[in-house]
């Protein structure tokens, strides 16, 4: 137990029950140990409860436990921890300090966190219909930018002069006095990359495909991608004007991919357009309007407004610029803002004609003025009411983004899938699927997809004959999937991208092994694949020996030691002991790790015969996807 430390008189640590050096226990009364009945008879004292969040600065966390900054810094050193007040520390170094101090500790919930308690929800009687939001996709030289211009000079600037004033990534066209928004996007890539940013903005998805071109693979792509999202489409049959044209060809297609159409007697939407001759257009936005009236897309504009970051930039003149879509609640000028780590007062607001605006209603977008900085796209924004509670919102929320890129949360493996099927953390095994030939598609799939129960299903997001790219990367990370591939091979940047995001990625030559490994993991069988990650090295300067155990001095050379951890001696390149680091002592104190340029005195269980010279390599084993040949 912790003393406390304090001057005479005026003890600090209010949590602690032992003495301090005048004698005074911790409610400043002579004897005292923690609190007494009269009589003298001692009160045992719970230790407190604190819950600490990923990240903190050591003045935070002295506020947080209620005691001084010098008493936590003390507590640092004696760990091996050199810090100063403002200098941040993981949740790992605060638990123990706050342990050491006799609190329980717990992990703040990342909601909690970040300062985003969640809003009671709307009633009935306030929500009123809004503008669908769409997203328009489809393969490279469909005419998707045609048809969005066409869309954009009919229905929205024809009574402008002049024409478009200027472009903010999302703009509005109406039919039969309705609204409808449209994100102009650089296609599915960009739609999935918000999506992996927790950002699901669209209502609707609009794909383009060209009557004399057909389906392609960034056809199925974006398909599949709108799918993974459990967006509806309406496919936009482009360029009907054209003699080679041949729709019903189209629809066999999309039939043949899994998209029954509905003039066909399926349930999703086809319409014939030409956007070279602006042809169709008005029943293609009347068919997006009938498909989101199905979906009842509905919000509040009497509530402080939320939504998401669409892009942003920073402009000379102007400073921070970002156009946002405001997706419930109404956003006006001189409201306080926090869009992840940045926030502002709204100053000025424009639509996608350059005309100022007063106040933006749900499902629609504006060019905003007065952020600290430039957001990133795909955040959330929210209005607060202070500036105050914006800024402590921002660092909580830049504190939490750290530390989630410091340690990500662990995705869906093949490994790991039975034990988040367990604790109920995922009802679906999702697929990226990719194989040599399109002959392999239909086996495979049937094959994973009679896998499961009611505990969980597989449900392939996506299978398409071809290398594995970066997009199924992304798709699968946006996801949470694992990608599968049968009898083919990787593009360059695949596996790094794969790897950089944490996506499990497995390649079979022998399709039994491949249903067999997915079956394993829904059964909870399949073996974990480990990867060594080197922490550091040590060289051995002496050896000691304490109460009969050898205890090697040493000097680390790069790196850190962690007891606890794995560690390998090795002695002229030769490897001659494996074992585990028992004890870890830095002058005379016991510490958790030791850092680059520091002394130590290091006990390795099992370990009789350490020499001079020898080098320490701290290690650990962490469980990764593979890449299966």
């Amino acid at each position: 137990m912790a003393r406390m430390v304090g001057r005479p008189g005026r003890p600090r640590g209010r949590a602690f029950g032992g003495r301090s050096r005048n004698g005074r226990g911790g409610n400043g009364r002579p004897g005292s140990a923690g609190g007494s009945r009269p009589g003298g008879a001692t009160v045992a004292v719970a230790p407190r409860k604190v819950a600490l969040p990923p990240s903190l600065t050591v003045k935070e966390l002295a506020d947080a436990l209620g005691v001084g900054v010098g008493q936590v810094i003390k507590q640092l050193m004696a760990s091996g921890v050199m810090a100063n007040i403002n200098q941040e520390i993981d949740y790992d170094t605060a638990a123990i300090v706050a342990t050491d101090l006799t609190f329980e500790v717990a992990p703040r919930a990342i909601e909690e966190e970040a300062g985003e308690e969640a809003l009671p929800p709307d009633e009935e009687a306030h929500l009123v219909a809004r503008p669908p939001v769409v997203t328009v996709m489809g393969h490279v030289d469909h005419g998707k930018t045609s048809l969005l211009d066409a869309i954009r000079q009919t229905n929205v600037t024809a009574r402008e002069h002049g024409g478009i004033t200027q472009h903010i990534g999302a703009y509005q066209a109406e039919i039969n006095n309705r609204k409808i928004t449209f994100l102009d996007t650089p296609g599915h890539e960009a739609f999935t990359a918000m999506r992996a940013r927790g950002a699901q903005v669209t209502d609707v998805a609009v794909i383009v495909v060209a009557a004399d071109d057909g389906v392609k693979p960034q056809t199925l792509e974006a398909i599949s991608h709108a799918r993974a999202a459990q967006v509806p489409l309406v496919v936009a049959i482009n360029k009907i004007d054209k003699p080679e044209a041949n729709p019903d060809r189209v629809k066999q297609q999309l039939v043949d991919a899994g998209v029954q159409v509905e003039v066909w007697g399926g349930d999703t939407v086809s319409v014939p357009v030409s956007a070279k001759k602006r042809e169709g257009l008005d029943h293609l936005l009347e068919m997006i309007l009938l498909v989101a009236d199905l979906r009842g897309v509905r919000a509040n504009p009497d509530r402080a407004a939320d939504g998401t970051v669409i892009e942003a930039r920073k402009d000379r003149q102007r400073g921070p610029v970002a156009t946002l879509l405001v997706q419930n609640g109404t956003l006006k000028i001189g409201d306080i803002v926090v869009a992840g780590a940045v926030y502002g007062r709204v100053r000025a607001m424009f639509d996608d004609r350059g005309r100022p605006l007063k106040a933006v209603r749900p499902a629609s977008p504006a060019e905003v003025l007065g952020l600290s900085d430039v957001p990133k796209a795909g955040d959330r924004f929210r209005a607060v009411p202070d500036d105050k509670t914006a800024r402590a919102i921002a660092q909580r929320s830049l504190r939490r983004e750290q530390a989630l890129t410091a340690k990500p949360e662990r995705p869906t493996s093949l490994e790991t899938l039975f034990e988040q099927i367990q604790a109920g953390k995922v009802k679906e095994l999702r697929v990226v699927l990719k194989t040599d030939v399109d002959g392999s598609i239909a086996p495979i799939r049937e094959s994973l997809e009679r896998f499961g129960g009611e505990q969980v299903k597989v449900r392939v997001l996506h299978a398409a004959p071809g290398t594995i790219t970066e997009s199924d990367v992304q798709l699968a990370s946006a996801s949470d999937a694992v990608i599968i591939g049968f009898n083919t091979r990787l593009e360059p940047g695949a596996k790094d991208a794969a790897e950089q995001a944490g996506v499990d990625l497995r390649v079979y030559s022998v399709i039994y092994q491949l249903v067999d490994d997915v079956k394993k993991a829904l059964e909870g069988l399949l073996e974990p694949v480990y990867v060594e990650v080197v922490d550091g090295h040590a060289e051995v300067r002496q050896v000691f020996v304490i109460r009969g155990a050898p205890i090697a001095g040493c000097y680390v050379t790069d790196g850190r030691l962690l007891r606890g951890e794995l560690v390998r001696v090795k002695r002229d390149k030769d490897v001659v002991f494996e074992g585990k680091i028992a004890s870890l002592r830095r002058v005379k104190e016991d510490v958790r790790e030791v850092g680059t340029g520091y002394e130590c005195g290091v006990g390795v269980d099992g370990l009789k015969d350490a020499q001079p010279g020898d080098i320490l390599e701290c290690y650990r084993k962490e469980r990764r996807g593979a890449v299966l040949a």
